[in-house]
């Protein structure tokens, strides 16, 4: 059984996931009012990426003999300057989120709860992912600016794929293997 500090701690990430992907999903409105089709569908992946990041910590509550509590989401902003904003607002939310999962790990460390260290360590790996792609596209658009090479990152946009994390597959832990799909 989690005790009360690490239980709160991973119903507030299951509630921070799922705002993650809200805020994606936000992000991918955007995107598709301004007719950039693959931007559309590279945030509509990261959307269900977040969602499956969710269920993860979901599961590892019930694993663990947890009961889920959800609370609020907030309301995500629905406007960007650029697209090249909307990916650095979306860089920046990413370093956010590391920060609250190196927390988790702080506090997992400090309550001793080595059950919870792979799945947190699967953050981590994952939180490097996370920014990294993010990053590469914001720095990609700054370098395109808003002509053509707007659109050529769009179309590559459209290609990225959403693939379940092995660990979601399989049913297995969290801390299975690394991600899958980005």
């Amino acid at each position: 059984m989690m005790n009360k500090k690490m239980l709160k701690a991973f119903n507030e990430s299951v509630v921070a996931e799922t705002y993650n992907a809200y805020l994606y999903l936000s992000m991918a409105a955007y995107f598709e009012s301004l007719g950039l089709k693959g931007f559309t569908n590279w945030m509509k992946c990261q959307a269900q990426e977040e969602l499956t990041h969710a269920m993860l910590f979901f599961k590892h509550i019930v694993e663990r003999g947890g009961r889920v509590e959800l609370g609020p989401i907030g309301a995500p902003p629905t406007e960007w300057k650029s697209p090249q904003a909307a990916f650095e607002a979306a860089y920046t939310h990413e370093q956010k989120t590391t920060a609250r999962i190196n927390g988790l790990v702080d506090l997992a460390e400090a309550e001793k709860d080595r059950m919870a260290m792979p799945v947190l360590q699967w953050f981590v790996n994952e939180q490097i992912e996370e920014e990294a792609s993010t990053s590469e596209v914001a720095s990609n658009l700054k370098l395109a600016g808003d002509g053509s090479g707007l659109f050529l990152l769009d179309r590559q946009a459209a290609t990225r794929t959403f693939v379940y994390p092995p660990a979601v597959l399989t049913g297995g832990s969290a801390g299975a293997g690394p991600a899958a799909g980005a």
